[in-house]
């Protein structure tokens, strides 16, 4: 039988992690909370399978895990809950939810004015699964939905119900800016100084994608200025988010610890596509391999 063993805490510190981690033939990781770059790996001679939640993880050397025979694979996932969890950014920021609930407490009834979203602009930067599960959601509100990315076409757009428009102006026109883009080197900081300054002073952005698809220090500028009116931020560049970020500081975002994921019914996807995962292995047929190209390497490390 195997012998398993859970961890709950998290390691920053690579020399502890290489300790605790360097006997196991198998480790899975919950999304992108611990990085594993190539200078780990190298220090995990017995590491045969490398597991994540989820389809891909940035946070793995995967050119590294290929090169040291390590097979990586993934599971599946549920767009739902990214889904959900933008609208309730969305939501927050425009009727203050989080501000009314402290008021509230403290005896102040009803002092704020919110923003509706019947016949405003949604803009979708990114309409792949969850860009379009929030485009439909959009609809529901009765709001115009556009989007832009870089391989986005009018039919695809046209069939999630949004109308497709340059960057420039997905930027100029949308009352509510939302992020869905995978990181990549192409998306890493696609979204800078000069694409804020398009934005409408009344507008909200969001991001529940990835923190470096945004020029951190710019948004925190345009934020500061008020030139926007306010963001939801589920990611950001380091997390977790330090107690002296900029970002705890601002009156007009709302922030969550990466939380897009995190529901029952997600985990219940990500463990059995990890047992799953380790059983197919062991068998000598692997699935949902993201480094393929390892199954034909000298290097590979097989199961034992």
């Amino acid at each position: 039988g195997a012998q398993v063993e859970y961890f709950r805490d998290h390691l920053a510190d690579e020399d502890a992690l290489a300790e605790r981690l360097k006997d196991f033939d198998v480790v899975t990781c919950m999304r992108e909370r611990t990085a594993f770059p190539r200078s780990l790996l190298a220090r995990l001679p017995q590491l045969r399978l490398l597991v994540t939640t989820g389809r891909r993880n940035a946070s793995f050397d995967i050119t590294a895990a290929t090169e040291l025979g390590i097979v990586v694979a993934g599971t599946g996932g549920a767009g739902e809950g990214p889904t959900e969890l933008t609208w309730g950014l969305i939501i927050g920021l425009l009727r203050h939810i989080g501000e009314e609930d402290q008021r509230t407490r403290q005896g102040n009834w009803g002092t704020t004015i919110g923003v509706g979203l019947k016949g405003k602009n949604l803009g979708l930067l990114g309409l792949g699964h969850i860009g379009s599960l929030v485009a439909r959601v959009g609809n529901a509100f009765d709001m115009n939905v556009i989007a832009w990315s870089q391989n986005l076409t009018a039919q695809r757009a046209a069939e999630c119900q949004a109308t497709l428009v340059d960057k420039d102006t997905l930027f100029r026109d949308s009352d509510v800016l939302s992020v869905h883009l995978q990181l990549s080197d192409r998306s890493r900081g696609i979204v800078g100084a000069r694409e804020l300054a398009l934005m409408k002073p009344t507008a909200y952005f969001i991001n529940i994608s990835r923190g470096p698809i945004v020029d951190e220090a710019a948004l925190i500028d345009v934020l500061q200025r008020g030139a926007i009116a306010g963001a939801g931020l589920d990611t950001v560049n380091v997390e977790p988010l330090p107690k002296d970020h900029p970002l705890q500081k601002l009156p007009n975002t709302v922030l969550t610890p990466h939380l897009g994921y995190v529901t029952e019914e997600s985990y219940r996807v990500f463990y059995a596509g990890v047992v799953e995962d380790i059983r197919a292995f062991a068998s000598g047929e692997p699935v949902r391999v993201v480094n393929p190209e390892v199954l034909e390497s000298p290097q590979l490390k097989g199961p034992q």
